[in-house]
């Protein structure tokens, strides 16, 4: 599927999204022309620094997902900020085979050269991921059903 979303073509989001758009395993090496050495990665799961952690964690998680896709819905940026609205979708092995959709938004920033620095993933991990584990998931309701207002 195609963004929706239109950047001028020089802002570096454009890139960067694209890179998103288009990862698979063969494509994880291309983060460096689009994330500067000493980015930060964040989300509900991982906080790491420098390429070289995250284009693991990049293979890891096709490792755990190995079909999973990112689409990229809205954005927002102003100077060196960018936020992304996304869904991803996938399979993740150790869970079955139910497809999984994420959606979330994420904060990039940007270093001098233009490429990202810091990418922090915001997403719901209870609702969107924890919730869906058998045991896990049915506690989770039940606080939720108690602490929610009817």
């Amino acid at each position: 599927m195609d963004s929706p979303v239109v950047f001028r073509p020089e802002h570096p989001a454009a890139a960067y999204v694209r890179f998103y758009e288009a990862l698979s395993p063969s494509t994880i090496a291309d983060l460096k022309l689009v994330a500067h050495n000493d980015i930060r990665f964040k989300d509900p799961f991982n906080d790491v620094t420098g390429i070289d952690a995250y284009t693991s964690l990049l293979g890891h998680m096709f490792y755990a997902a190995p079909d999973i896709k990112f689409n990229v819905l809205n954005c927002a940026y102003d100077g060196d900020v960018c936020f992304l609205q996304w869904i991803s979708t996938g399979t993740v092995k150790a869970l079955g085979k139910a497809p999984w959709n994420v959606s979330g938004v994420t904060e990039i920033r940007f270093a001098e050269d233009g490429k990202v620095i810091s990418h922090i993933d915001h997403w719901d991990a209870a609702a969107q991921f924890y919730e869906r584990i058998p045991v896990v998931g049915w506690i989770l309701r039940f606080i939720r059903r108690r602490v929610s207002v009817d």
